[in-house]
């Protein structure tokens, strides 16, 4: 039977309750914010909360969901194309950065030390989903293994190099969030690149782009 759409009054609350704690992830630890606090901003009572969430980092997975797609669209993982060469056509790290430190008090309130494991978790799970789609021999195609909520499926195969991958980058990502971001995006992805290369390299059946086939440029 298919789902029956949302009652407009639903998407409503869901919206003011998630608008609420992206606005005051940017005031305080994510810890320090409680139901009273984001049932006060959004203009919904307590009862609310509770028929759509179970707790604040219920609603923050809610919350940051686009958020952190956009990370992972931009995560350097080493494209699954690869030049004549063997090397990546291009190094997406930079934009990793400019992403990162763009929505820098969002991702320290959420990753750093008053964070949230449930969030880091998460977002373990769809950058090693990333990278083993990236990192798939030509032969497999792209790698999945998905569940409707984004995290990896009891059928996704064990990945130690897209788990590898993912915990790399993340690490990289809290670390400078930690330091309040130090150099440029440019000077952090100049860094970090040769070591997410030399993944990609040792990465047996990766595809190649030929002469009239371009590989993926980041951004």
């Amino acid at each position: 039977m298919p789902a029956q759409p949302l009652d407009r009054r639903v998407l409503r609350s869901r919206a003011a309750l998630e608008a609420a704690l992206r606005d005051l992830v940017a005031e305080r630890d994510l810890n320090q914010i409680s139901v009273a606090d984001l049932t006060k901003r959004a203009g919904v009572n307590r009862s609310t909360f509770y028929e759509h969430y179970t707790d604040v980092h219920d609603l923050a997975v809610a919350a940051c969901t686009s958020t952190y797609e956009q990370l992972v669209a931009v995560a350097p993982i080493p494209h699954g194309t690869l030049g004549p060469d063997g090397r990546p056509l291009a190094n997406p790290m930079p934009g990793l950065f400019a992403h990162v430190a763009a929505h820098a008090p969002l991702y320290r309130a959420l990753l750093c030390d008053e964070g949230s494991a449930r969030m880091i978790n998460h977002l373990l799970h769809r950058i090693a989903l990333a990278a083993r789609s990236s990192l798939a021999p030509a032969e497999e195609g792209p790698r999945d293994g998905t569940s409707a909520v984004g995290t990896p499926s009891a059928e996704t195969p064990h990945d130690p190099v897209a788990a590898f991958l993912a915990g790399a980058v993340l690490g990289t990502v809290i670390d400078w969030l930690r330091r309040d971001c130090p150099g440029t995006p440019e000077e952090i992805g100049a860094a970090i690149w040769p070591y997410a290369l030399a993944c990609a390299e040792a990465t047996p059946g990766i595809r190649r782009a030929g002469p009239d086939q371009p590989g993926t440029s980041g951004s």
